[in-house]
């Protein structure tokens, strides 16, 4: 059954194709992706159409991340990849999909405005199916965390999946900036969506000597010069770069293959560490247990809203 409201205890996937065409942000060469519908159970999959028959299944899954320099990446035991993941499965995470299969010609998904707007916008017009199977949970018990110096993340226990987001950079385009709040389709679109990636104009040329940012412009990313914004545009919020931050850790968490009902806590925290933590937080069964969505919202008593939610926020 096509709907544009989700049900919350049972799986979706896409009603029908969605297509688009780009480039890669770091490899800067034009792809076409399609996103199918897939049955349940599925998850993420990426499907190398260029690669040898066979080989092309990519699962995006915690343990398959295999590099995570500016972007999470991939791969399966072939070495076939797929990387710059994250906007795409942020997207698929928020609207609602639990199962994707994702066609691509290439080894990067198409960078789009850098945001994951467009991916939202597309998702949403074709809307989803509702598949006679129970959506899984995973449920945050007990506090986990990784450190890296200065920066580390977690989970901590939480009646629905929750991001809290602090960065912290020299440059007074952005300084120290927090972003806390529940993860719903509403939030996500009307708050997260369009935030784009952002870089800097001083390690430009090294990335590119290494084969990264070969597609950046100022149409996909943000560019920061010293103190100041490089795009004549300016910024979509004030707080655009931790936005995209916790666009990002959504995307890298959802790798977990099923909602994490806890509080996600990253201070300073990216791709890198945004995966040490689920790795930390899977090898060990005493911090979380596997049930349904129907029953991790039963034993918090209610289903939340979005307006519980705004008096949560609040809150804190």
């Amino acid at each position: 059954m096509k709907t544009t409201t989700r049900t919350p205890f049972y799986q979706h996937t896409l009603s029908g194709p969605v297509h688009f065409v780009g480039r890669g942000l770091h490899n800067g060469k034009p792809v076409s992706m399609t996103l199918l519908p897939a049955e349940t159970d599925t998850g993420y999959v990426f499907e190398r159409l260029d690669a040898e028959p066979g080989q092309q299944l990519v699962p995006a899954r915690w343990h398959a991340v295999t590099d995570t320099r500016l972007s999470t990446t991939i791969s399966n035991g072939y070495g076939v990849s797929v990387s710059t993941i994250e906007h795409l499965t942020a997207a698929l995470t928020a609207c609602g999909v639990d199962n994707c299969r994702i066609l691509l010609d290439g080894p990067e998904v198409p960078i789009m405005d850098g945001s994951a707007k467009a991916f939202m916008e597309r998702i949403q017009a074709e809307g989803l199916l509702v598949q006679q199977r129970e959506r899984k949970a995973l449920v945050v018990t007990n506090p986990v965390w990784v450190y890296e110096r200065n920066r580390y993340a977690g989970f901590l226990p939480c009646p629905r999946p929750w991001f809290d987001v602090t960065i912290e950079f020299e440059s007074a385009a952005i300084g120290k900036q927090n972003y806390s709040m529940p993860l719903t389709e509403h939030m996500f679109d009307s708050n997260i969506a369009e935030a784009r990636t952002f870089g800097f104009e001083d390690q430009l040329a090294t990335l590119q000597a290494l084969g990264l940012a070969q597609g950046g412009s100022l149409r996909n990313a943000i560019l920061v010069d010293g103190d100041r914004v490089v795009n004549e545009d300016g910024l979509r919020y004030e707080d655009e770069f931790v936005r995209h931050k916790l666009l990002d850790a959504v995307g890298d968490l959802s790798l977990a293959g099923v909602p994490i009902y806890g509080r996600f806590v990253g201070h300073c925290s990216g791709h890198h560490l945004n995966n040490r933590l689920l790795r930390s937080l899977m090898h060990n069964v005493s911090y979380w247990r596997l049930t349904t969505v129907r029953e991790a919202t039963e034993q918090w008593g209610c289903m939340i809203d979005d307006s519980t939610y705004e008096e949560m926020l609040e809150s804190i």
